[in-house]
């Protein structure tokens, strides 16, 4: 005869999370340059699909107003406040995991940055400057298709300021150790265009932060 087997029952314990908020203020070592996808490319890419077979069709050029291409490069709420994307401080972050040994897919639970607005064409939440205003730049850029094209784009200098309220999991992150991974996420992964952890490039070493205050 078989011996039936015994089952034995555990319950799963879930505990509460542990959730906490600390805020930084946070000041550019090197300029922070932005360029959103604006509103008026999604519409030309929407157009362009609608048209179907159509598009193919040589259309003459527009000129281009690099003033509004300007404007367009910013991230702006709908009462003209200026911002840096929340999640690209969190991404960083998470970036900056793979030098301390910390689990990514852990730090995609456990930190988040709080937004003080949102963009008005996209939802982008939003951090706001508390320092800095932004200036018009021109660079020249090398496209997938190897052409080569000038970007329009809006640039602060170093000595911006923003500040940052970090919500995060205290069962996994102290206080100290948060810190510790939003210098590194500042100064060796950077946020924006030509960020030293930039996907397209080797970075400009543009984007870099320091922690000035917690």
């Amino acid at each position: 005869m078989k011996k039936k087997n015994e089952k034995t029952d555990s319950a799963c314990v879930v505990r509460a999370p542990n959730l906490q908020v600390a805020e930084f203020i946070i000041e550019g070592v090197s300029p922070y340059v932005q360029q959103t996808f604006s509103a008026e490319a999604m519409q030309m890419i929407m157009a362009k699909q609608m048209a179907g077979s159509q598009a193919k069709k040589k259309n003459a050029k527009e000129a281009k107003d690099f003033d509004l291409r300007y404007e367009q490069a910013k991230h702006r709420t709908d009462d003209g406040a200026t911002g840096i994307p929340a999640p690209a401080f969190r991404n960083a972050m998470i970036s900056a995991c793979r030098l301390v040994g910390f689990k990514m897919t852990l730090a995609k639970l456990s930190v988040e940055v709080d937004a003080d607005g949102y963009d008005a064409a996209d939802g982008t939440p939003l951090v706001f400057f508390t320092r800095g205003e932004p200036e018009k730049v021109v660079h020249h850029v090398r496209l997938a298709t190897g052409v080569c094209d000038l970007a329009v784009r809006a640039m602060w200098k170093p000595g911006w300021q923003a500040k940052l309220r970090v919500r995060f999991d205290a069962d996994q992150f102290a206080v100290q150790d948060l810190a510790n991974l939003l210098m590194r996420a500042g100064l060796q992964v950077g946020i924006g265009c030509g960020r030293p952890d930039s996907r397209t490039s080797n970075g400009c070493g543009w984007g870099k932060f320091k922690i000035v205050n917690v």
